[in-house]
């Protein structure tokens, strides 16, 4: 009879199972050593090619300058200003977006009719450029946060309804029938099959939304912003600052890996993978 190992005094597993689980360990050990390594190398020649004036860093900045910039940000007190402008405005468009998106993906799945007339609509919109629509949103919102955080939803809502209504389409439609032929309504449908079979959809929407979120509050800053690591960019290329220009890029890309790995966490949570 084969062993079996307790895990924390809840789970057991054969012998074989925790070997591959501690197979999966030393693999997912390696892919992050390797990863850091690749950041690491990559930065250190970056470095390395500035230093030596094989590239000129006034054009490409250097990791050590774009440090001493970063410092300079915390030492004069504006670091936290902009980036929280930024991370603000983001987020509150971010949560809009899903919010709404999803909403009105459930009320066009709900109602056949009601997809049919606004579905060529919603994709008509998709493919609008939503740069085109800065002059208006100026006129409409002003120039202050409003203005971003309405241009982060115009970029994200479109598709948090795309995304979520093909996935409520997609539920399975036996199962479906199954439960009309078990007297469900239409509300039971949604809760019991149509919302859980569409988590793993959902959490994709997010993924993709996080991007989109940071692509619209950049975007609406660069339109309009007296704040914000958008203006900042804005700002470092008008008076030829590229150490600016870069230190503000890389806080936005280490944020949105940030809110990414947010969303992966959220991820683990709500969908749930069966052990191999």
């Amino acid at each position: 009879m084969k062993r079996l190992k307790r895990n924390k005094g809840l789970q057991t597993y054969s012998r074989e199972h925790a070997l591959y689980l501690k197979r999966c360990r030393r693999k997912s050990a390696l892919v992050w050593t390797f990863r850091i390594g690749l950041l690491v190398l990559l930065l250190g020649l970056w470095e390395l090619v500035a230093a030596t004036g094989v590239v000129d860093p006034f054009i490409t900045s250097s990791p050590s300058r774009i440090a001493k910039t970063i410092a300079s940000l915390y030492r004069d007190g504006s670091l936290f200003y902009h980036v929280g402008v930024t991370l603000t405005e983001t987020i509150v468009g971010f949560l809009i977006a899903v919010g709404l998106g999803t909403g009105i993906a459930l009320a066009l799945w709900w109602s056949d009719t009601l997809r049919k007339i606004l579905e060529p609509y919603v994709v008509v919109l998709n493919a609008l450029p939503k740069i085109a629509l800065g002059p208006l949103i100026i006129i409409w919102c002003g120039t202050g946060s409003k203005a971003i955080v309405f241009m982060t939803v115009l970029v994200g809502i479109i598709v948090a309804i795309l995304h979520m209504l093909s996935a409520f389409i997609a539920t399975d439609r036996n199962k479906i029938l199954l439960l009309q032929s078990m007297g469900a309504k239409k509300f039971q449908i949604l809760r019991k099959l149509v919302i859980p079979s569409s988590l793993a959809s959902f959490v994709s929407m997010l993924k993709v939304n996080v991007g989109m979120a940071w692509i619209g509050s950049i975007m609406g800053e660069y339109i309009v912003s007296k704040a914000g690591l958008g203006y900042l960019i804005v700002y470092g290329g008008q008076v030829f600052k590229l150490d600016l220009v870069m230190s503000a890029t890389c806080i936005l890309c280490l944020l949105a890996a940030a809110m990414y790995f947010l969303v992966a966490l959220l991820e683990k949570i709500l969908v749930k993978t069966p052990e191999s």
